[in-house]
């Protein structure tokens, strides 16, 4: 008789062991597990919204225990919890996994009386849970996260109103999870259209500098120089500081191009581009005004300085022997005009006119001439 009742204790054992190691899962376990994760919740640091609702959970219910559990696919994991040392347990030994499948409270008023329980070890070890009450963490969506839950170490029970309040914060839990939600994609959202800015404004530099960009010499054209002349002029009424203008040409580059190509007369002008760009300053531009006509831009430099950096420019233009790469050797020579804002002109239009001017009677002069407004 004494063996068969043991054999009847072991057996029971065996039976309870199984259903506790046997966790039900709910059947939208998959969409509830891929919920779980969108809320990015998992392993995150403590937060004062979550301590103060366990707090008010423990206080509203009387119990030296209460969490807020999350329950992952392998173990419960508390966001917030007072009066326990631990932050996580297996799954299998969670009663918030239990408390998942109900819509409303899950209340066991004492867990040895519950074959569901009695042999977990949360009951017969540390912290030797009696009582245990969990109300669903329930999304808009339908899927149950996990639980606010309150424990106590001696059977009890709680009253209406304690449950109505229990379940009023698992409310409260859910609009916190929402709420961090939506702070999540804001930035999310904010952060793709910082980057969806910085890309357009790229693209807007890129888009702006093909805009203002002479295709066959690399520099700036024309829609750039009127550009920069309407902004300097406008602008220069505050500072008050001279321009200079300067129109070069080639003046042998037509038998360049007859014996060489059109494809090398491009070459050979971005070569001269270089090559004038590498005797100017970092305020000067250089732009192709049209066929082998170029005009160089020297913001705040009067006449006399002017003329210095021309006389470089064209002596660079005839020290160097262009299309060496082809190894063709090309020499040329450039002409220049030069007239300088406000000395010789008062706006834009004149400004280009009497710098043209002064080109044009450089050509009649002569090759590799200089001639600027008023000088020499």
């Amino acid at each position: 008789m004494i063996i068969f009742l043991t054999y009847l204790s072991i057996a029971d054992k065996i039976y309870r062991m199984r259903v506790i190691m046997k966790v039900p899962l709910p059947k939208n376990e998959p969409s509830r597990l891929e919920a779980l994760r969108n809320y990015k919740i998992l392993d995150t640091l403590p937060e004062t919204s979550y301590d103060d609702i366990t707090r008010l959970a423990s206080h509203i219910c009387e119990t030296p225990i209460a969490v807020i559990s999350l329950v992952d696919s392998k173990r419960q994991w508390f966001k917030a919890k007072t009066g326990l040392d631990f932050s996580e347990t297996p799954r299998e030994n969670a009663f918030c996994a239990h408390a998942i499948l109900e819509r409303s409270l899950l209340i066991i008023p004492d867990t040895l009386e519950d074959p569901r329980f009695a042999d977990n070890p949360m009951v017969t070890g540390g912290p030797r849970i009696r009582f245990y009450a969990g109300a669903p963490l329930i999304t808009p969506g339908g899927e149950a996260l996990g639980t606010i839950c309150v424990s106590d170490m001696v059977p009890r029970d709680l009253n209406r109103q304690q449950q109505e309040l229990l379940l009023a914060l698992s409310r409260q839990v859910m609009l916190q999870l929402e709420l961090r939600l939506h702070i999540i994609e804001h930035e999310r959202q904010k952060q793709l259209l910082d980057e969806y800015q910085e890309k357009l404004k790229e693209t807007n530099t890129q888009l702006q500098k093909a805009v203002l960009t002479d295709d066959v010499s690399g520099f700036n054209n024309t829609r750039f120089l009127h550009q920069f002349l309407d902004y300097y002029l406008l602008s220069n009424h505050f500072r008050n500081e001279k321009l200079s203008l300067v129109f070069f040409d080639m003046d042998n580059f037509k038998q360049a191009v007859d014996t060489h190509g059109h494809l090398l007369g491009s070459k050979i002008l971005r070569e001269v581009a270089l090559t004038v760009h590498r005797e100017m300053g970092e305020m000067d531009y250089i732009v192709r005004y049209g066929g082998d006509e170029f005009v160089v831009i020297l913001p705040g430099q009067a006449k006399d300085e002017s003329l210095i950096k021309v006389k470089k420019m064209k002596k660079a233009i005839q020290d160097t022997s262009f299309l060496q790469e082809e190894n063709i050797n090309v020499r040329l020579t450039a002409s220049f005009g030069l007239a300088t804002y406000p000395d010789d002109a008062g706006d834009k239009e004149q400004l280009l006119a009497e710098a043209d001017r002064c080109l044009f009677r450089s050509k009649k002069k002569g090759k590799a001439s200089i001639t600027a407004k008023n000088g020499s």
